[in-house]
């Protein structure tokens, strides 16, 4: 264990002068973005995927087809801000080192291309195939810029995923009553024999059915009185989920902006059953996918060869993300996350947990703790420096009410705390550096009751701007965004009180 060393430099006292003087309310202005003392490329993150220039949202399209895994996205290859909507498209073998193609979809007279899925449509029940390869069908919104009509509309490739052809006869659904009629997620339904769209219309959800991608049929509607309704639904996803002991329920993914738990945008999800055609749910509460108020429009691959149900989000928030300080490009993807449905005190939950892939992005050990300690300090250390480590610790709370872990330099920090009494964990970036819009003080807070162990289980995933924290295996997420004006080289875990409670801890560097 190492001593804390208090380093005095004319750069940290420069910083220090400079938050003196920063307006904490104000992100448009340019103050902030005169006090980063790193560049774009030293907050992008090497494990999670970033677009190689300009702006991106929602995560579109994925598919798993022949050895790749295919992510399109909302992208605006003119700007660092969102506006006119094309897909962006990058392809992976292993979800960690990602390989930016072409753009698959530009906007044309039918307006911009908003989000979507795609099926491997292996029976070539739409007719598409040209050649030896199953047609990749993408089911998209076109949003005509002039009146925000929302239409959806077909795509495919007979190349996998190389070139796209828009299908002659577009649009394939009009539904000219509801002011916002999009996302559609698209999946072959085995029991009815038919492809299943649901589709996110205002705050509800709507159901239609197709034997081949053409023709819908509409079937039911969800969300009557039901989940939070803060703000517009959008991105659903609909999908069986198994516990641990195979057992089947459904799970319906919706996000919502605003309204998320902790501010702005958030994703939502519903436990229940669907036969086909409707979609019912005995859920009485709100659940939330993510604590943090940074996972967004994430939606499941389809085709995934082992059946898992793996997601990936956008990683921002509706109300910062076209002002966070970079500016060559904007925005990233969360790491890919396998859920879950598991059963905890009585309640059924989606848990996130990091799939085996993440292997890959894991190097050598920086630290290890195997004997239980009253404390643990890390100082001044290169690879937390770096901002790229994934972190794992147990905590036992049976002698203790409260535990801290701070990672940060003399002047800045970001703060995690577990409080058992009042079952409520917190992390604070409010001075963290960089100054975001004023969302709930930027503390995000989420309950949680320990399991009778009174352990808990904390997995961290940090890549240079963003922080992804796992409890007990996934039982609650918080994802969230930080710029560190300078570089955080500082761990600390400390408890209430001096009692040995650090029951382990392996950190380990990213390997790239």
């Amino acid at each position: 264990m190492q001593k804390i060393r208090i380093i005095k430099s004319v750069i940290f006292a420069s910083l220090i002068l400079l938050f003196s003087n920063c307006n904490d309310d104000d992100i448009s202005s340019n103050s902030n973005a005169e006090l980063v003392t790193i560049g774009d490329n030293d907050y992008r993150p090497v494990v999670h995927f970033s677009p190689d220039e300009k702006w991106m949202n929602d995560p579109n399209g994925m598919v798993y087809y022949d050895g790749e895994y295919h992510l399109f996205f909302q992208h605006n290859p003119n700007a660092s801000v969102w506006g006119p909507m094309h897909w962006g498209h990058a392809i992976s073998t292993d979800l960690v080192n990602w390989q930016q193609l072409p753009i698959a979809l530009y906007p044309d007279d039918l307006g911009n291309i908003f989000s979507g899925s795609i099926v491997v449509d292996a029976n070539n029940t739409s007719g598409f195939k040209t050649g030896n390869e199953s047609p990749l069908v993408a089911i998209f919104t076109h949003q005509n810029p002039d009146t925000n009509g929302q239409t959806q509309s077909l795509a495919y490739s007979n190349d996998k995923g190389r070139s796209w052809t828009k299908y002659t006869d577009n649009p394939v659904l009009v539904n000219s009553n509801e002011v916002d009629f999009r996302d559609p997620k698209v999946f072959w339904h085995e029991t009815t024999q038919k492809w299943v769209m649901v589709i996110a219309a205002g705050d509800e959800i709507l159901f239609y059915s197709s034997s081949n991608l053409k023709d819908w049929e509409y079937k039911h509607r969800f969300g009557e009185g039901v989940g939070a309704h803060g703000g517009v639904w959008e991105c659903p996803d609909l999908f069986k989920i198994e516990d641990e002991n195979g057992q089947e329920t459904w799970a319906l993914l919706v996000s919502i902006n605003p309204g998320g738990p902790n501010g702005g945008s958030g994703t939502q999800y519903f436990l229940g059953d669907f036969d086909g055609e409707t979609f019912t749910s005995s859920q009485d509460e709100t659940l939330w996918l993510d604590y943090g108020t940074d996972n967004y429009a994430g939606v499941t691959w389809s085709n995934e060869p082992s059946n898992r149900n793996l997601f990936i989000g956008w990683m921002s928030n509706w109300v910062y993300a076209q002002n966070v300080p970079t500016y060559s490009y904007r925005s990233s993807m969360t790491f890919p996350r396998t859920l879950h449905w598991k059963n905890i005190n009585g309640q059924n939950i989606i848990a996130s947990e990091l799939p085996t892939e993440l292997i890959y992005a894991v190097g050598g050990k920086i630290a290890e703790v195997a004997d239980a300690s009253s404390n643990f300090a890390l100082i001044d250390n290169e690879t937390l420096k770096e901002g790229k480590f994934y972190l794992e610790t147990t905590l036992d709370f049976n002698t203790i009410n409260k535990a801290k872990i701070e990672w940060g330099n003399i002047s800045s920090s970001v703060v995690m705390e577990y409080n058992k009494v009042t079952g409520e964990f917190l992390l604070d970036r409010s001075n963290s550096g960089y100054n975001f819009n004023n969302l709930n003080g930027n503390i995000m807070s989420c309950q949680y009751v320990l399991p009778d162990s009174n352990k808990l289980k904390i997995s961290m995933l940090v890549d240079k701007s963003s922080m992804e924290i796992f409890l007990n295996d996934g039982e609650r997420v918080i994802t969230t965004l930080i710029f560190p004006l300078a570089p955080f080289n500082n761990l600390e875990i400390t408890a209430n009180e001096e009692i040995p409670f650090v029951e382990q801890i392996k950190i380990h560097k990213l390997s790239k």
